[in-house]
């Protein structure tokens, strides 16, 4: 059972890469890919439990590309996580992350919901590793009293087209897809079913994207069909996963349910730059 799609503490996830690999090996997953958000962060942590579980773990990251002013999120399988330019680009994303949260909170403080802003930006140090987002400002209103619950804190003041949303400022898909590949790697079009961008898809292979995720949590049987059928036509590599969070998140029924088929990853480490490996 194969599950490409997972976060963890290192950006928006609930569980340690430890324990989210203990959690996988639990499911009787055996290749599994920690993808935080621009960020590797918690691949080395994972790399100890998977070898401790047995379960082969793949070099994974989930990249935030803007096109169209939206966020684009791709994912990177089969990386280099020391690779240097890729290293700096990452380093990049994560100080415009940190950015937008610090205009979020000011926002939200002209919105009468003021928050420990010290406090929230500490929670991820800059000098980390790990990627600060719109989940940890989330929590913090929850904390404060001014949300229910994530759900509830997007839906009224950071979703896009909410009051305190801020947008993000990145690299386009086909720019993404060209750091993921020097730094030896496969780019894959992230829960495209999420997105109602399929106008735009094969722009972004002419840009350079070489995968789609085919199989995810929020893709239902005609939808997986649809991408499939897509990835065909486009001659694109396919990858899935449940894009598991935390227990009590909407992807969390996926977790072990949501899986590649063999050959589609078999399909998907052959595109890579430098396949095969320890990666």
């Amino acid at each position: 059972m194969i599950d490409l799609h997972l976060h963890t503490t290192a950006s928006d996830g609930r569980l340690s890469p430890d324990a989210l690999v203990a959690r996988a090996a639990g499911l009787g997953l055996t290749i599994i890919s920690v993808t935080d958000h621009d960020t590797t962060a918690g691949l080395a942590e994972a790399a100890g439990a998977a070898g401790r579980h047995a379960v082969r773990l793949v070099s994974g990251i989930e990249i935030t590309a803007v096109e169209r002013g939206r966020d684009v999120h791709v994912l990177g399988y089969f990386i280099d996580p020391d690779h240097a330019p890729f290293v700096e680009f990452l380093r990049a994303q994560r100080d415009d992350r940190r950015r937008r949260v610090e205009t979020m909170i000011g926002r939200l403080a002209e919105l009468g919901m003021a928050l420990d802003g010290q406090r929230l930006l500490a929670s991820v140090p800059p000098g980390s590793g790990r990627a600060i987002g719109r989940p940890h400002v989330a929590d913090a209103l929850v904390a404060a009293g001014h949300a229910t619950d994530r759900g509830d804190a997007f839906d009224r003041f950071i979703a896009e087209g909410r009051p305190a949303f801020v947008p993000r400022r990145g690299a386009s898909v086909g720019e993404v897809a060209a750091i993921v590949r020097a730094a030896g790697g496969v780019a894959s079009l992230a829960h495209p079913g999420l997105m109602g961008l399929d106008d735009a898809i094969p722009g972004f292979v002419a840009a350079g994207l070489t995968a789609i995720e085919v199989w995810h949590s929020d893709h239902d049987e005609a939808a997986t069909a649809h991408y499939q059928a897509t990835a065909r036509v486009l001659g694109l590599a396919m990858s899935g996963g449940s894009d598991f969070h935390a227990d009590h998140s909407h992807h969390a029924s996926g977790f072990g349910s949501v899986t590649l088929p063999p050959a589609a990853f078999d399909e998907l480490e052959s595109r890579a730059g430098h396949a095969a490996g320890p990666r």
